[in-house]
């Protein structure tokens, strides 16, 4: 498989498209008046404690609060001798199980030689107080009306480690399946924390796979230096009333080359001189194989529209997604959930309905995978599959998701197709949807999707009318203010129903346009 990055710069924004084979598979925009908060560490204050959800709300000088968790925080362990090396291994196994995802930033448990120990000390309110200042790292961005979420198990990638200052275990990315390479990375990153005398844990990163010991050193050294600064710069505002910014994550041009190549990239294109040498001279340094794939693009026509990454982002806002064989997605996204649904559309298919379905299934998770991404949709997700009889048919189509799903960076959990043929499903989120950077509900409907019918508008009319009139006396004239659409209504279809009403009530209706209205959106002046 084929990968090229495109990095598009402008005043306003930067964009990277990761392509797979020629077909945007990815998408990465942050605006420079709102960068990402995910990897910036901050002295943040404590606002206020609540013991009964045990976390509390941090200001770290955005517009919302932050949010941090007890089990986010660093853990206050007793050590205490095991009484088995069994529970060591199980314990250490819970954790490298839980590394698989390594671009975002986990809770991390010191498990060297000690046993946490539930106590009245490991509850928030006996840890933290208000006003207290705290050092956080951002784990997922604002969402909605929900601020940041924290934790005080501070992590700094590179490009092929994570360094844990408050942890003391070493890992090893689940994405790196040979067990001679894992053993030879652990081995190697032991040996070279004793070397440097690095207090702390490491995790090996997907990119470490086959790396050599050398350049595994130099992460060692950059992260050793990286947070020596960050220490020293609390220090230095340490004496501040307002909670500061102490480290901010990498811009996204640079953020990209450290996360997103690999071996397979075959370009990076980039249409800004300035972004170019940046990138250049931070893949000399840290990406150095990738440095000869940089490409300055200086065409007059714009780099995202050669490649059709407008049209596709534009489609990616789109509810319905059609598949080549003429079937179809309906994707839905709401607070709680988001629901894809599956339908045939018109694809007829063959030899039978069953064969229709299936086909029109296994082409579904190929379209759905590739919109999980594109999208970046997290949280719960509920995939509705067209019903299958046969079990070997729906074995096939979770068997096919799962391994389009294998390309995606994001953290999945996948369940078993039920009996309606819904498959539920999770994704890590960390940051915005696509649809929740770049749009907002829509100011008619408010969110909904939908709209008052002119004709329930002009029901409501009639009735606020006759309410009007039994509260106001003295009103000889009612004016209808409203949509074109439903004056046209009242003047038209209606205008019995308009005739009665003057003659019931004694008083004249009069109407009046007012472009500016929402159909939903009327108003009644008494003269």
């Amino acid at each position: 498989m084929s990968e090229e990055l495109l990095i598009n710069i402008s005043p306003m924004e930067s964009r990277v498209a990761v392509l797979d084979n020629g077909i945007l598979g990815e998408i990465y925009i942050e605006r420079h008046h709102k960068l990402g908060l995910v990897g910036n560490i901050y002295l943040g204050t404590v606002v206020r404690v609540l013991p009964g959800m045990q976390a509390a709300f941090v200001d770290i000088g955005q517009s919302r609060t932050a949010f941090l968790h007890v089990n986010d925080m660093q853990r206050e362990p007793r050590a205490v001798k095991k009484a088995t090396d069994t529970a060591k291994n199980q314990t250490n196994g819970a954790i490298e199980s839980a590394t698989d995802d390594l671009d975002v930033t986990l809770p991390i448990v010191n498990t060297q030689n000690t046993e946490v120990i539930p106590t009245s000390k490991t509850l928030i309110q006996h840890r933290l107080h208000e006003s207290q200042r705290i050092l956080v790292q951002v784990t997922k961005d604002q969402l909605g009306s929900k601020g940041a979420r924290l934790t005080t198990n501070v992590s700094l990638p590179s490009r092929y480690l994570v360094y844990l200052p408050s942890s003391e275990h070493i890992g090893i990315s689940q994405r790196i399946d040979g067990e001679e390479e894992r053993t030879r990375l652990k081995t190697e990153l032991t040996s070279l924390m004793q070397t440097v005398n690095l207090k702390g844990g490491l995790i090996a990163r997907t990119a470490a796979e086959r790396v050599p010991v050398d350049k595994l050193e130099e992460d060692i050294y950059y992260l050793l230096q990286l947070w020596r600064t960050i220490c020293a710069r609390r220090q230095e505002i340490n004496h501040h009333q307002s909670s500061e910014l102490i480290y901010q994550e990498l811009a996204l041009p640079l953020r990209s080359i450290r996360d997103l190549v690999h071996a397979d990239t075959e370009k990076v294109i980039i249409d800004n001189a300035q972004i170019y040498e940046q990138v250049r001279y931070f893949a000399k340094e840290f990406v150095p194989f990738v440095y000869d794939r940089i490409v300055h693009y200086t065409a007059e026509q714009s780099l995202f529209d050669v490649h059709r990454v407008e049209d596709d982002l534009k489609d990616a806002l789109k509810r319905r997604v059609d598949l080549k064989s003429g079937g179809y997605l309906i994707i839905d996204q709401t607070e709680a959930m988001t629901t894809i649904d599956v339908n045939t559309g018109s694809f007829v298919g063959g030899r039978s309905l069953e064969d229709t379905v299936y086909k029109t299934n296994l082409e579904a998770t190929h379209a759905i995978a590739r919109q999980l991404r594109l999208r970046n949709l997290g949280g719960i997700i509920i995939l509705d599959f067209i019903d299958m009889l046969e079990q070997q048919h729906k074995d096939d189509v979770l068997e096919s998701l799962q391994s389009q799903l294998t390309q995606d960076y994001a953290k999945t959990k996948i369940t078993q197709v039920s009996e309606l043929g819904l498959v539920e499903m999770t994704r890590k989120r960390t940051r915005e949807s696509l649809g929740q950077q770049l749009c907002e509900p829509c100011s008619t409907c408010q969110g909904r999707g939908f709209v008052k019918t002119a004709e329930t508008v002009c029901f409501e009319i009639f009735r606020e009318i006759m309410r009007c009139a039994r509260t106001y006396n003295s009103p000889k004239k009612f004016t209808v203010v409203a949509h074109a659409a439903v004056i046209d209504l009242l003047l038209t279809s209606e205008s019995d129903t308009v005739a009665d009403l003057e003659y019931l009530l004694g008083r004249v209706i009069t109407f009046d346009v007012e472009n500016l209205y929402t159909q939903e959106q009327y108003d009644i002046v008494l003269d």
